[in-house]
């Protein structure tokens, strides 16, 4: 079997293009963004970088077999959880907080790098592996096995999550929530399980909306009170960005630079709002008013046909080869990738509050986007897999892989 024409083979090339056309969207709007003189250096030419440097990861990503990423998974693990706890104490000559948050390496010649959003691939894999080995090891689940497969999750999700908000970095605590539950959902776990499960943040969300509007005071004087700073300072601002002007800066400049685009945007190079990080969490923004509620909505469609893509192999896993492992890892990359792009898009428009989340592929910054390409590259070794299983080792209780010719 010729490795690189298999690949040529069960490679999904429309994914493909659609990673290219999101590429040329984010160099152009970060060049525009650029120009608004903010900050000094050639974000183009960095993106471009990162650009090349994660289509290359995702290609090599892609290639691996996905029984041997499924055997290291723990390897991967503890490196990740190895560079978080170094982040913790490192000086800050070399871990500046940003922000006020210390989430970052800042490295020479390299630049930052965020090990956080390495260790989201680590905690996918590594959850997903658990899950499927529980599943093989318990054929018949019931309240127990669901419970002792919970209490699994919950030993190896724990520690990377309290790191990561201690940091603190609450939107990346967000999305390893988002991984965890979303592999819950697609784990076998009984149905009343995870009802139970669901109930309690729709119940906890449900309880402070009723408090928001019923005794506003309270909610304030309360609630918020409970929160850091910074964390009470950004749901001010996004509960009335015109009243509190600091804090709500982001968003009400957001909500007039997308308002003013209209329909069709102002024109490329003709943005005039002044936004802060216009480049990186409101890249959004730049898009919807230099082209308007088209452009926008291209971007959504292009994100839809991605997320749709990553389904359907999803579903193929199951389906052709009963790869239970393949499947939660498109189910976590979906999960991942959709809550990024309704977060970052919800508060931009000041639905949601501010939480510093990048927009996947257009936001500027090379750890963020390469973590994207090697989940892209997850899915499509996920799609490699399963494109050449005919057979069921009982040996080594797993699939083999031969060339359908």
């Amino acid at each position: 079997m010729n490795p690189k024409k298999d690949l040529y083979k069960s490679y999904d090339f429309i994914m493909l293009i659609l990673m290219f056309c999101l590429m040329f969207i984010s160099i152009i709007a970060i060049y525009s963004a650029s120009k608004s003189g903010q900050y000094q250096g050639s974000f183009v030419v960095r993106q471009s970088i990162f650009y090349f440097i994660g289509l290359t990861v995702s290609l090599l990503v892609a290639k691996i077999d996905l029984n041997r990423i499924k055997r290291i998974n723990w390897i991967i693990y503890g490196t990740s959880i190895v560079f978080l706890i170094v982040l913790m104490f490192a000086p800050e000559s070399i871990a500046r907080p940003v922000n006020g948050a210390k989430a970052w390496f800042q490295l020479p010649f390299i630049g930052s790098f965020q090990p956080s959003e390495f260790m989201k691939i680590s905690l996918l894999i590594s959850i997903s592996a658990l899950v499927d080995k529980h599943n093989k090891i318990f054929k018949i689940n019931n309240v127990k096995t669901d419970l002792i497969l919970l209490c699994k999750i919950l030993l190896i999700s724990l520690p990377p999550s309290l790191i990561v908000l201690k940091q603190p970095d609450t939107g990346m605590t967000m999305i390893f929530l988002v991984i965890i539950f979303s592999i819950i959902l697609c784990s076998k776990i009984k149905t009343s399980i995870v009802l139970f499960l669901i109930s309690i943040p729709t119940l906890m969300i449900s309880t402070l909306l009723v408090i928001l509007t019923k005794f506003p005071n309270y909610f304030e004087v309360r609630i918020l009170s409970l929160l850091m700073p910074h964390q009470r300072s950004r749901i001010e601002g996004w509960l009335d960005p015109f009243e509190h002007s600091d804090a709500g800066f982001q968003t009400k400049q957001g909500l007039l630079a997308i308002g003013t685009g209209q329909l069709s945007g102002k024109g490329y190079l003709n943005g005039v709002v002044y936004i802060p990080e216009e480049h990186t969490d409101f890249i959004f923004a730049n898009i919807g008013e230099e082209f308007g509620f088209v452009g926008g909505a291209l971007c959504i469609a292009l994100f839809f046909l991605l997320l749709s893509r990553i389904v359907n192999i999803s579903l193929d896993a199951l389906k052709n080869a009963n790869n239970l492992f393949g499947t939660l890892i498109c189910v976590g990359t979906v999960s991942v990738l959709a809550f990024q792009i309704f977060q970052n898009i919800g508060m931009t428009i000041g639905l949601l509050p501010v939480t510093g989340i990048t927009l996947p592929f257009l936001s500027y910054g090379g750890s963020s986007l390469l973590s994207n390409m090697i989940l892209i590259g997850l899915t499509q070794s996920v799609r490699n897999s399963y494109n050449g299983y005919i057979f069921y080792s009982l040996e080594r209780g797993e699939y083999g892989k031969r060339n359908i010719r």
